[in-house]
Parts: C-alpha cells; sequence; structure tokens
C-alpha cells in the first residue's frame, strides 16, 4: 500500500505539471484570441501558471479542512524556490540580477511576508485577510504592467513569439478545460497520497506540507529556472522565483483563506515563516555586491535549504 501510495504522489506531481502547462498554454493563446496584450497576458497568465500547483493545491487542502497542508504548501515553496530553485540554477551559471529586481521585488517579498507573519500571529488566516491578501496581487499585477510597458520591447516580443503560435480556438479551449481537470485530479492525488504517507510514517502534515508537496508543487519553477539556465537567459531565472514567491503569498493564500480560513500551526509561525523571511533578505547582501548571484553564493542557498530540511524532519522526530 504504501509503494501503490508514493506512485500516486509522483503520478500527483506529474499531473500538476503537465495540467498547470496545458492551462497556461491555452488560456494565453485564448487569451490571445480576444486581443489581450501579449505583455498583459505574461505578466498575468503565465506569471500565475507557475503557482497554479500551488493554488489548487491550497484550495483543495483548504476545502478538506488540511490547514498545516495548506500553509506549509506555500511557505516551503517559498523557501525551495530561493534555496533550492536559486541555488541549483546559480550553480549552473551565476546570475545576474537587474538593478530593478534588487529595488522593487525583493522588498515586495519581504514586506508581504512581514504582512503575512502579522496576519497569523493570531493563529488564523480569515477571510478578510484573505481579501486583503487578492487585493494585493491584483494591485502588484497593475503595477507591474505599467513598468513592464515601459522598460522593455524585448518582454512584448517574447511573450508574443510564444503566445501566437497558430491553434484552433476549439484545441485552445479543450487545453484549458484538460489542463485545469489534470490540475484539480492531480492535487486530490498529491494531497490524499501526502496525507497517507505522513501518517504512516509518523510525519506531521505541516512537515509533509513544507517538504515533499512544496518541492513538487515547485516543479514548474524549477524546470524553467534550470532551462533558463543552460539557456544563459538569467533575468527569467531570477524573475521566475520572485514573481512566483509574491503569487504564493498574496493569490495563493489570499484565494485559499477566502475559502475556507486557515488556522496558523504555532511552529510555522515561531520557525518557518522567519526562516522563509531570512531567505528573501540573503538575496540582498548576496545581490547588492555585483548584482550577481555566483556559484558560491549558490551553494550557499541549496546547503541552507537541506539544513532547513534536517531541521525540520529532525524536529518532527525528536
Amino acid at each position: 500500500m504504501i509503494l501503490l501510495q508514493s506512485l500516486l504522489f509522483c503520478a500527483g506531481i506529474a499531473a500538476l505539471y503537465f495540467g498547470a502547462e496545458w492551462l497556461v498554454k491555452g488560456a494565453s493563446r485564448f487569451a490571445y484570441f480576444l486581443n489581450i496584450k501579449p505583455i498583459i497576458i505574461g505578466l498575468t497568465i503565465i506569471a500565475f501558471g507557475t503557482s497554479a500547483p500551488e493554488l489548487v493545491t491550497g484550495i483543495i487542502s483548504g476545502i478538506r479542512n488540511l490547514n498545516d497542508i495548506a500553509i506549509g504548501n506555500v511557505i516551503g515553496s517559498n523557501i525551495a524556490n530561493v534555496g533550492l530553485v536559486l541555488g541549483v540554477t546559480a550553480i549552473i551559471l551565476p546570475l545576474k540580477v537587474e538593478m530593478n529586481l534588487l529595488r522593487r521585488e525583493i522588498p515586495i517579498i519581504i514586506g508581504i511576508s512581514g504582512l503575512l507573519y502579522l496576519m497569523c500571529r493570531n493563529g488564523i488566516l480569515s477571510r478578510w485577510e484573505g481579501c486583503l491578501l487578492v487585493v494585493g496581487i491584483v494591485v502588484y499585477t497593475c503595477y507591474i504592467s505599467r513598468i513592464a510597458k515601459k522598460e522593455s520591447k524585448v518582454i512584448e516580443e517574447e511573450f508574443a513569439d510564444f503566445i501566437s503560435k497558430k491553434n484552433t480556438l476549439s484545441l485552445d479551449i479543450l487545453f484549458m478545460f484538460i489542463g485545469l481537470t489534470t490540475l484539480i485530479g492531480g492535487a486530490h492525488l498529491l494531497v490524499t497520497s501526502a496525507i497517507y504517507l505522513a501518517r504512516n510514517f509518523g510525519v506531521s502534515e505541516l512537515v509533509v506540507g513544507l517538504s515533499v508537496v512544496a518541492v513538487g508543487t515547485s516543479l514548474p519553477e524549477l524546470a524553467i529556472s534550470t532551462v533558463a539556465a543552460f539557456r544563459k537567459e538569467s533575468d527569467i531565472c531570477v524573475g521566475n522565483v520572485l514573481g512566483s514567491n509574491i503569487y504564493n503569498i498574496l493569490a495563493v493564500l489570499g484565494i485559499t483563506a477566502i475559502i475556507h480560513p486557515l488556522q496558523i500551526n504555532t511552529s510555522s509561525l515561531q520557525f518557518d515563516m522567519p526562516v522563509m523571511i531570512v531567505f528573501s533578505l540573503l538575496l540582498i547582501p548576496m545581490i547588492m555586491r555585483k548584482f550577481i548571484l555566483t556559484r558560491w553564493e549558490g551553494v550557499f542557498l541549496l546547503v541552507g535549504y537541506i539544513f532547513y530540511m534536517v531541521a525540520i524532519y529532525k524536529k518532527c522526530i525528536f
């Protein structure tokens, strides 16, 4: 039975990955058919697509009253994005970082992470607080769309090239339907098998959410950033991770809390959220020196992530 559940867990991760990809492709080209500008599609649908696994997993966990999985998934995913994804990609290719990311995205991530911590101090993330987070993602998306229009025509061309590949409208709608169905099915498999494995191995649901579920839902970010690193497109590597972390807190937790208010585990408030904030803070001195995330800094982030994984499992076991 454990082997079967392990296989179902892996199948759930695969379904989340491919479901997100199909949904984004279909929705992006459908929006293009409706004459929505490529830059807007890129900064909304495509950017949101990498957080789709976290969102669907969070919603299903919330509906099933699995609060630790829902909150652990987002916190763990944000830590994995910096420690694992940026760590691995910086080892593959030292990452050049634009000044704008240091001045804009990183302070936003630190700010909303701090806001989330304050919201959760009373032990619950309420519907009203979820609404506030969702308003935040709308404001952020509008702000970034305005900035992007002024800053670069290259981005517009890149998104247009991805989106404008010819498909029939019916095929785009089919992609959207199959993608969404696969996402929901994958999230059900992932959550159900994760709970079964956690209970069988005596590991808490929070730890499972922070580790294996979080890494599983972070696969789109890892895949995109790794491919971008091999292609020497460092701006995509960093932008993908930072954008995803912002969406995870504002959109994923916001929507999940609106659907079902989340009870916050004391451990996540006292240890995991501060670790998430520290990982974001570490990027500032690393990047400020030469606006490059070096291989050694990538190693440092990756080792830090491994130590964090060891710490949460050690705390759970002992």
